[in-house]
């Protein structure tokens, strides 16, 4: 459980929706389990001057450092990396591991899709809602930092795409057809907002209905799409494929342009990012929801909420939609700003793109941090079917979360500056890298005034 001292309302699960957090007072119950949400500036003993003084010297000390003592490229992209012991590599791509690891996706799939059918509508004590909401979308996150594209092993529909290959009359009597180049990451993109908005603005997201119908719909969309496309259609359009691929991007563990399995410096790896259609709006829809979830505790929204006359659903729908447009077009105005200051570029919004990755990463960092570690071993603990179970505990009091939230935030923002500022010198003339990142830092500093802002409410 969610210590009522940190201020968090009732979350998604609880059936109201992300919109629904800060409503229900008193002591955090059955109903706050699955909160997300950052707590407000009295339950977070920070200072918001020290916070903005502190984020601001950060941005502006690495810029110069960044212009004076970096003129050169450094990232190398996927052609950089320490390889990894050839005995270590044979056992990571033997059929044997990919076997057990796909297994066990599947194994786990299965189990939340029976605790869905046979166990309690009540994500008190079915552990599905956690599982989805916090073991997969929040666990992917350090599991993608640390191990690569595991998703990618473990997907359970690729699994059964490939067992229903198996069978004589699904065998194709002709080649799959290709996939069109512009599509690139767009359906990706597009099943991360549906993602999020299950999660922050459908009626009632913990539901086993409506987890029930979510997923019976993601699963035969993707899997007649796959008949059509072949196995490479998961790579390039599932959302949690993409998802954990593009954090992987900051992963020590890759691949090089050779196959090889390698240790790197995780900036090599952001540099490898492929410019694809919807890469900027797969970041854009990650960013933007991030920090619809993390204003949706904000009183006066959800006073708003509780008021429209559109109705909950609706009003928590556009909020969701103006979170990532409002991203998307401070993006796009710093591309074009860029494009005027240092002349024409192939790709102006893609060129950038990956320095949103780490900042992305920073959001989800401060977001949802707590939740994983009070509400992951919860999920376990109720999945297991332990009674008696002591509740997890934060590991952390009301002041290491503050201070852990705004080093992830501010932290991101240096990164993608550094990730920006290489991208630049190797793109534009000497006298024009540093000058046409301003409005590269003037986007980091106004994602990092609404960060912290978030941070506080």
């Amino acid at each position: 459980m969610i210590p009522p001292g940190l201020g968090l309302g009732a979350g998604p699960v609880a059936g109201a929706g992300g919109g629904g957090r800060g409503v229900i007072p008193g002591p955090a119950g059955p109903l706050t389990a699955l909160a997300h949400g950052i707590g407000s500036q009295h339950d977070l003993p920070i200072s918001p001057f020290y916070a903005f003084a502190g984020a601001f010297a950060a941005l502006f000390v690495s810029f110069l450092a960044l212009g004076l003592l970096w003129s050169s490229s450094r990232f190398r992209g996927d052609r950089s990396g320490l390889a990894l012991p050839a005995a270590l590599e044979r056992i990571a791509d033997a059929p044997a591991t990919r076997t057990a690891l796909r297994g066990l996706g599947l194994a786990a799939a299965l189990a939340v899709l029976l605790s869905l059918l046979l166990g309690p509508d009540d994500p008190a004590r079915n552990p599905a809602p956690g599982a989805v909401y916090v073991l997969l979308w929040v666990g992917l996150v350090p599991a993608s930092l640390l191990l690569g594209p595991v998703w990618r092993l473990l997907n359970p529909l690729r699994t059964l795409y490939r067992l229903y290959r198996r069978l004589p009359r699904a065998r194709p009597r002709h080649a799959h057809a290709p996939l069109p180049a512009r599509l690139g990451q767009w359906p990706a993109a597009a099943g991360l907002f549906g993602f999020t908005w299950l999660e922050l603005a459908a009626p009632d997201p913990a539901s086993t209905t409506t987890l029930l119908t979510a997923l019976a719909v993601y699963t035969a969309v993707h899997l007649a799409l796959a008949a059509r496309f072949g196995e490479r259609w998961f790579a390039d359009a599932d959302a949690f494929e993409a998802y954990s691929a593009l954090l992987a991007r900051l992963s020590p563990l890759g691949r090089r342009s050779d196959g090889r399995l390698v240790l790197r410096n995780p900036f090599h790896g952001l540099d490898a990012t492929p410019e694809r259609p919807g890469l900027v709006a797969t970041v854009c829809v990650l960013l933007g929801s991030t920090a619809y979830d993390g204003y949706s505790d904000n009183p006066s929204w959800i006073n708003t909420l509780q008021t429209s006359p559109l109705g909950r659903t609706p009003t928590a729908t556009l909020g969701l939609l103006a979170a990532i447009a409002l991203v998307a077009t401070l993006y796009c105005l710093c591309a074009a700003a860029t494009r005027l200051v240092c002349g024409p570029h192939p790709g102006p919004l893609t060129a950038f793109a990956h320095s949103l990755v780490p900042i992305s990463l920073g959001y989800l960092v401060a977001h949802y941090f707590s939740l994983l570690v009070t509400e992951g071993p919860r999920t376990v603990i109720m999945a297991l079917g332990t009674d008696n179970a002591p509740e997890p505990l934060p590991p952390l009091g009301p002041g290491g979360l503050a201070a852990l939230q705004v080093i992830a935030v501010v932290t991101g923002h240096v990164l993608g500056v550094i990730a920006a500022h290489d991208r630049s010198v190797r793109l534009f003339p000497p006298a024009r890298a540093v000058t046409g990142q301003l409005p590269l830092l003037a986007l980091m500093i106004t994602f990092t005034i609404g960060g912290i802002g978030l941070l506080l409410n």
